[in-house]
């Protein structure tokens, strides 16, 4: 596999980061997540850091060197933290469950497979075009869905924040998947958290992006996102690749250098 790598979560302007991010990789097969704590609920921190460890234990038992099964081992891996979190809570002193958002991918054979709980997103760019994007599980959602709410409105409604599946709830999550899709050298994948794509509209983030990998990119991005929010700004978290299929050198190592700070 050859590509380029950014990982960071900064904090934003609240007093803790509850945001949990992690990358890791097998010979043949790469998992990414991105996991946002819910600030309204307690311990969000604690939900998110079992849910990375979670899918990361579950990709190191079963990918050996790669994946059966990538989209069920996302359902399953999804299940299963929702499971820990649950179990975490009812084992120790946590008097309320945690919750927690998360997406997920894995990259296996140029191939990607998704899945989300919550509105932490996954944008698929080539081209400077969003060629998919996770749908969020949120009231807001629903709304311009219905066409009730334009996109423009979302950002200032008062139920921006409420989320209808997440992990560690007390209801089962609601897990979608994508379908399998072929990655093309350019193509970049981009997991985060609403800290980034809440101030930044994904049309900045294909333009940001556009010719340029996310090494580049995805630092400033960022820093416009905690511009953009100020005082709001909340914790904000990305894990992203710029595929580079078959080419050689520099986007391999790139990934290999990347690859020794990956899933902490």
């Amino acid at each position: 596999m050859k590509f380029s790598l950014y990982q960071e979560s900064r904090t934003g302007a609240r007093p803790d980061n509850q945001d949990r991010i992690g990358c890791f990789r097998s010979g043949d097969a790469l998992l990414m997540v991105v996991a946002d704590g819910m600030g309204g609920h307690l311990n969000g921190e604690v939900a998110a850091e079992i849910a990375v460890q979670t899918l990361a234990g579950a990709f190191r038992r079963d990918a050996r060197p790669r994946l059966a099964d990538p989209l069920q081992f996302l359902r399953q891996g999804f299940n299963l933290a929702h499971d820990a979190i649950v179990g975490h809570c009812a084992a120790g002193p946590l008097t309320n469950t945690p919750r927690t958002t998360c997406v997920a991918c894995v990259v296996q054979d140029s191939i990607a497979y998704w899945a989300h709980a919550g509105d932490s997103r996954l944008y698929h760019i080539r081209g400077a075009r969003i060629r998919a994007q996770t749908r969020d599980h949120s009231r807001v959602r629903m709304l311009i869905d219905r066409g009730l709410l334009r996109e423009e409105e979302a950002g200032d409604h008062p139920d921006r924040n409420k989320i209808f599946s997440c992990l560690g709830g007390m209801m089962p999550p609601q897990v979608d998947v994508s379908n399998e899709t072929l990655l093309q050298p350019g193509d970049t994948l981009v997991l985060c958290s609403d800290g980034l794509w809440g101030p930044i509209p994904a049309e900045a983030i294909c333009a940001a992006l556009d010719a340029r990998d996310v090494g580049r990119a995805m630092p400033g991005l960022l820093d416009a996102a905690e511009a953009h929010a100020g005082r709001d700004c909340d914790n904000l978290s990305v894990v992203a690749i710029t595929w580079a299929g078959a080419c050689a050198g520099g986007a391999q190592e790139v990934a290999d250098a990347m690859d020794k700070d990956a899933g902490t």
